[in-house]
């Protein structure tokens, strides 16, 4: 147990170890068969590598019979493997090695699409949304909901408008496997509508409250007594979580019955969002920053390749779009967007207009003033006329349309 490190692998690696102890047909608990084992290799290493063969052929038979995978039979071997080396048991490693198949290094399925996830998320289950929406938009590992706490989510605003655009992670908080990554604003929305529910229902919500508890009664009727107390959270550990998704893939008739000799189907329960994701955010993001964000070692480039965490979000607000789920959303947000830029676009012409108008009504003004001037000049070169041809001239002026009555009296007087 000293030598693992992943949560997964702390999973996964003592039940496959126990496959080979099993072979043996050793008894006991997995503890116990390990000592023996154990106990028995150190008085004879020809025993153990011959053995450790001969689990391997016997694997071999099964692949050829439609059993298993060939890559199954890497994964015993790697698990019995580090056992014997954490353990000082130095066999012949090169020469069992030697009799693996080579398998098929990546699984032969696919990530679930938009749509099958969203037929997943109707499942009635208050917590299949939160969980789908935040495994898909930051690819974390079911595993990673062992460790998530109310303190590890934080969500991040846009300065302009105060608006929610994403919310960081921090997952596998405290181990020495822990990294940062992004949901979307999506996913946050619903985890905190999910926090809010849990509260309007008595629980005390703090930064160190788990994020997915057990479920409790919500009416007065006693449905079941597995149902606990809202006041009373239970951590919902991964692999109930994991139950979870499996029981609305089934019951959304996502899930199937395989056909005969098939082992798989197209996608896996909870690994595929973490394909989705990076599927997905490889479309806009840098591949490396999409590495970071899933917690992949990125080997060598992790000595020169130090991008702060502003660059990193910056380029995870690119996939934003391709990662949220709720299709209605996005198209409303773009429509949304594209009306304020026609807005903007139409406010500008109408400023153009208007100014022209103004512009226009300006000239006509200076040019009416003007006229105005030039008429007055010229009654006034004509005051020496007798009164009637000055009436005669206002009359006309008048008809025309050039002066009112009440600007011409002035000029009669």
């Amino acid at each position: 147990m000293y030598g693992l490190r992943a949560p997964d692998t702390i999973r996964q690696y003592p039940r496959r170890f126990q496959y080979f102890l099993n072979f043996l047909s050793i008894p006991g608990t997995l503890e116990e068969q390990a000592k023996q084992f154990t106990l028995r290799a150190r008085e004879n290493l020809e025993w153990a590598q011959k053995s450790l063969m001969s689990f391997i052929d016997y694997q071999k038979e099964r692949v050829k019979r439609g059993e298993i995978a060939e890559s199954t039979i890497t994964n015993y071997y790697k698990a019995t493997k580090l056992f014997c080396v954490m353990n000082d048991l130095m066999l012949n490693w090169k020469k069992i090695s030697r009799g693996l198949p080579s398998g098929r290094r990546a699984a032969n399925d696919r990530a679930p699409t938009i749509e099958e996830i969203q037929k997943l998320v109707e499942y009635p289950d208050r917590r299949i949304k939160p969980v789908i929406y935040t495994m898909a938009s930051s690819g974390i590992r079911i595993g990673a909901w062992d460790y998530l706490r109310w303190k590890h989510i934080k969500p991040i605003t846009n300065n302009k408008e105060g608006q929610i655009i994403a919310a960081k992670l921090i997952v596998y908080s405290g181990d020495r496997e822990e990294y940062y990554c992004f949901i979307t604003a999506e996913a946050y929305t619903s985890l905190k509508e999910w926090m809010d529910f849990r509260a309007s229902y008595g629980e005390k919500i703090s930064e160190e409250s788990w994020v997915m508890r057990d479920l409790w009664q919500t009416t007065n009727v006693d449905h079941s007594s597995k149902l606990g107390l809202a006041t009373c959270p239970k951590k919902l550990k991964s692999t109930g979580i994991k139950r979870i998704i499996e029981r609305a893939l089934w019951e959304q008739g996502l899930r199937s019955p395989l056909a005969k000799g098939v082992k798989r189907h197209e996608w896996k329960a909870a690994h595929g969002f973490r394909k989705f994701y990076k599927s997905r955010a490889e479309q806009v993001m840098k591949p490396i920053n999409v590495e970071i964000t899933m917690g992949h070692d990125i080997g060598i480039s992790a000595s020169y390749y130090k991008p702060t965490e502003r660059e990193v979000m910056e380029d995870y607000l690119k996939a934003t779009d391709l990662l949220t789920i709720s299709g209605d959303k996005v198209a409303l947000r773009k429509q949304v967007a594209e009306l304020k830029e026609k807005t903007k676009d139409n406010e500008y012409i109408i400023k153009g207009k208007l100014q022209e108008k103004e512009d226009e009504i300006k000239t006509i003004k200076e040019q009416f003033n003007s006229m105005q001037s030039q008429i007055r000049s010229l009654i006034s070169a004509v005051g020496c006329i007798n009164e009637i041809d000055k009436k005669e001239v206002a009359k006309q002026l008048i008809e025309n349309g050039v002066y009112k009555q009440e600007d011409i009296e002035p000029v009669q007087g």
